[in-house]
Formats: structure tokens, sequence, C-alpha cells
């Protein structure tokens, strides 16, 4: 049981806008936590209220919100970028 992820079009869009660092930074993230792990929720954290069917992973100053599709075995990247613009 080997889990992936994939990007939504406007993560990827956002990750663009993103200086070189912080998309390293998430891309190395995903690579070695997410991609082939056994159960990607013990490196998050499930967010609350509004957001509450959507999970938090966090590298230095950077989020990703992730949707978590057990069916699929996949982590969606709904959003990613800076710790301050992420949660708009």
């Amino acid at each position: 049981m080997s889990w992936d992820y994939k990007l939504t079009a406007g993560a990827i869009k956002q990750m663009r806008k993103m200086g070189g660092d912080g998309r390293r930074r998430i891309f190395a993230y995903l690579d070695s936590n997410i991609a082939g792990c056994d159960d990607p929720r013990k490196f998050g954290k499930g967010l609350k209220g509004d957001l509450g069917e959507f999970w938090r992973y966090r590298t230095s100053h950077y989020r990703m919100i992730c949707r978590i599709k057990d069916q699929e075995l996949e982590v969606l990247v709904v959003r990613a970028g800076h710790r301050r613009d992420v949660y708009e």
C-alpha cells in the first residue's frame, strides 16, 4: 500500500508564482514524506472549522493544504504557499 501525490491546477499556478527555494522545499517534502509512504496522516495535521476536510503539511515557512483520497491512495495538493497566504 503505497501513497502518491498530485497537484491541482490551482496549486501548480501558486507554485509557479513562488520563489525557487519554496518550490524546491515543497517538492522535496512531498517526494521524501508522501510519495511511497504507508500513511500520509502521520506527517500532517487535520484542519478544523470550514477547512475540516483538509490536511496541512508544513516545511519551513511553507504549507500545503491537501485532500487525502483513501480509495485512490492519493494526496491531492489543493493549495501551496507561504504560511501567511495559504489559508486565505
